[in-house]
């Protein structure tokens, strides 16, 4: 049984969405507002969080960045339009993943047990027998551990499998679409975002800040590519 941490300030919402998870197996707590879901955090340590962008006091996008500086737990993020630029910022403020009101259980559901697989995946699909050497880069697939320069790279279950995924073939090319169906389990094109947002917080964690990356590298009109040397 999954723990799911729901903040959501919409009583009739909050308590569908918790009669929902519960019906599918999930221990769920619920907060109505941001403070609440952070103190909750600490005390609940869910598995994964599902977390509303508007919310009353500290909004949704403060409390996702809130939770990243302490934790790489999952994020699920829910928003009201899934054009909307804040799905976007949602994403490169740390969410994993995201849905669109009104919320379908069977949906998030879905995503909610992906999130949670891709950690087992990365162990057991990618594992290989020992640390790989990158230049200052060390890649650690049996014990899901990522050094940059000596020092431990804190990843969220995203920024891991995506970054064990692209780096298990250095130099070949993977589009955003098979990206997008190996590390989120997604199939519809209109996702791809998830990708390119994961692809930015991940370089911005190992560094690469330039306009020339040194280890995940853009193929214009393609997708991604790992350069191991």
């Amino acid at each position: 049984m999954s723990r799911v941490l729901l903040v959501e300030d919409d009583p009739a919402v909050r308590r569908g969405v918790q009669l929902a998870l519960r019906h599918q197996g999930h221990d769920v707590s619920a907060a109505a507002t941001g403070e609440e879901g952070l103190e909750r955090l600490r005390s609940f340590r869910p598995d994964v969080v599902v977390l509303d962008l508007m919310l009353p006091g500290i909004p949704g996008l403060d409390v996702c960045r809130r939770i990243r500086e302490r934790d790489q737990v999952p994020i699920i993020m829910v928003t009201a339009r899934g054009d909307d630029i804040d799905v976007v910022v949602g994403l490169e403020a740390g969410a994993d993943d995201y849905v669109v009101k009104p919320v379908q259980a069977r949906v998030l559901d879905a995503r909610i047990r992906a999130v949670l697989r891709r950690l087992d995946a990365s162990a057991a699909d990618l594992a290989r027998p020992r640390a790989e050497s990158h230049g200052d880069l060390i890649i650690d697939r049996a014990g899901l551990l990522v050094t940059h320069h000596g020092e431990r790279v804190p990843l969220a279950p995203s920024e891991l499998r995506l970054l064990l995924t692209l780096s298990a073939s250095p130099g070949q090319v993977l589009s955003r679409q098979q990206l997008l169906e190996a590390v989120w389990e997604h199939s519809y094109h209109g996702d791809i975002r998830l990708v390119d947002a994961c692809v930015k917080r991940l370089r911005g964690k190992l560094g690469e800040l330039s306009g020339d990356p040194r280890y995940i590298q853009t193929v214009r009109g393609f997708g991604y590519r790992f350069r191991s040397s």
